[in-house]
């Protein structure tokens, strides 16, 4: 069988996290052929791969959302588009959850839209822009308008335009535009299509536009819109919509997806390949971990306030930042900036590293991030019997505290957002009492050995894939030569 998986922002260029969940499905899964059709921010990131590609990965197909900036463009074109045709482009670009995905795909890929920037920059496209200043926008320069509006949907264009690699299932492991992607498949090919929401992008997006400051606040609302737009093509074209935990299948029914297609799979993690013996240390170290990529999302700089505040009360504590930094290189050095500025001793920042060499020897693991979905560091860590401080975001709550039913008890404790004194406190209780973390230690790796198996997450998904493309409904024959 071949797979598609769509997927932006991530696999193969970024490591850890979803990546690495992408990575272990397609090794785990040597039986049939993957493609990956990536989705990235810049052409810079060209062939820059993080992960060596398995065999079996037969194609990258790369695809950038900057491209836009090296098509020509002509002014003043005229489309003659027709009512319907008006009537797909308005309602993407008023943000209306009832547009009809298939005839914007049909009028997007035909000949009239062979180069994107035309249309930016033609009389039809300005008529549109001009109706939405008039009916929304009546107290906002035009020119500001329509340069934010192009900005916008120019590069969903042009990735629209891409050529899809064929195949028997598509996955798409986000809504947003590798959503669109998986919805036009469907639309060019009529093969399923499976999305996995790990965190929900929507509500991602929506808080990173809140907190922007490249954005004037009277086009947050439109930004806004705009991502849900996109996340509503695939809730209606995808047979199957996987999700990690219960919280997460009740914001994608909130947000229109049929309750009847959401099924939960948990990651899982191997608990044999994770050391959970508690290691013999020759010093009086307290060691802090955080298996992390040095990026906004994952609030680097409130886990750094915390920690300034625990180093006043535990002094021989050190904090661990593992993780890639070149993600967000000026992200990176204002981090380093407020170590400095605090004046805060004893943080490293690693690197990427092996980081089951390293988390073998920490004491207490923390994540701040503002938003997850069900973070594969917290599973390694409760895998390798280390007691967790999280923020509470996604299924982390779930995996410390555990569910309705639990009966392992807490792995940990779960603060609010950004709280960095709540987080210290925390922290510091947990570096002050050995037999504490102990405790919690054990009880995460008893939940996480019984109840997020590597295993099954594995069979689950090679069940699904086999329910909906396999030979026996036209699939590839996997080839051996």
């Amino acid at each position: 069988m071949r797979i598609c998986l769509i997927v932006e922002g991530s696999y193969p260029y970024v490591s850890g996290g979803v990546s690495s969940w992408i990575h272990s499905i397609i090794n785990e899964m040597k039986e049939h052929e993957f493609v990956i059709f990536a989705i990235g921010a810049d052409t810079k990131k060209r062939g820059q791969f993080r992960y060596e590609l398995p065999p079996n990965l037969i194609e990258v197909k790369e695809v950038f959302l900057d491209e836009y900036m090296y098509e020509d463009k002509r002014w003043g074109k005229r489309y003659n588009l027709s009512a319907a045709e008006k009537g797909c482009l308005a309602a993407l670009i008023n943000g209306q959850k009832t547009l009809n995905w298939g005839a914007l795909f049909d009028l997007i890929r035909s000949e009239k839209f062979r180069n994107v920037g035309d249309f930016l920059t033609s009389t039809d496209y300005f008529d549109l822009v001009e109706e939405l200043g008039k009916n929304t926008y009546s107290e906002v320069p035009f020119t500001e308008l329509f340069w934010t509006l192009s900005s916008m949907i120019l590069p969903l264009f042009l990735t629209i335009r891409h050529n899809i690699p064929e195949a028997d299932v598509y996955h798409s492991v986000s809504t947003g535009y590798a959503g669109v992607i998986a919805s036009l498949a469907k639309h060019l090919y009529n093969k399923p299509v499976i999305l996995t929401e790990h965190g929900i992008y929507s509500r991602e997006r929506e808080e990173e536009i809140i907190k922007a400051d490249w954005l004037k606040g009277y086009f947050k609302d439109l930004w806004i819109n705009y991502f849900y737009t996109l996340s509503s093509s695939i809730y209606e074209s995808a047979d199957q919509v996987i999700t990690l935990f219960n919280r997460n299948k009740e914001i994608e029914i909130e947000l229109g997806c049929k309750a009847e297609k959401i099924r939960i799979i948990p990651n899982g993690v191997d608990i044999e390949s994770f050391n959970n013996v508690v290691a013999e240390k020759d010093d009086e170290i307290i060691r802090i971990g955080a298996v992390i990529r040095v990026v906004p999302i994952k609030d680097i700089k409130t886990m750094i306030q915390s920690f300034a505040l625990v180093k006043q009360q535990v002094p021989n504590s050190v904090l661990y930042i593992m993780g890639p930094s070149e993600e967000d290189k000026i992200y990176d050095e204002e981090c380093k900036q407020m170590v400095k500025s605090l004046g805060v001793e004893d943080v490293i920042f690693t690197g990427m590293v092996q980081v089951k060499d390293y988390i073998v020897e920490m004491d207490v693991m923390i994540l701040t991030s503002i938003s997850e979905g069900q973070p594969l560091a917290i599973l390694e860590g409760l895998a390798s019997a280390k007691p967790f401080v999280c923020t509470n975001v996604g299924g982390c709550k779930e995996l410390i505290y555990g569910g309705p039913d639990d009966t392992y008890g807490a792995a940990g404790f779960v603060a609010s957002v950004m709280n960095y004194e709540e987080i210290a406190g925390y922290v510091i209780k947990l570096c002050q009492d050995r037999k504490l973390r102990e405790t919690y230690g054990k009880n995460g790796f008893e939940r996480v050995k019984n109840e997020y198996k590597r295993s099954e997450f594995i069979a689950n998904y090679r069940e699904i894939y086999h329910s909906l493309g396999g030979e026996e409904n036209g699939g590839y024959r996997l080839r051996t030569s």
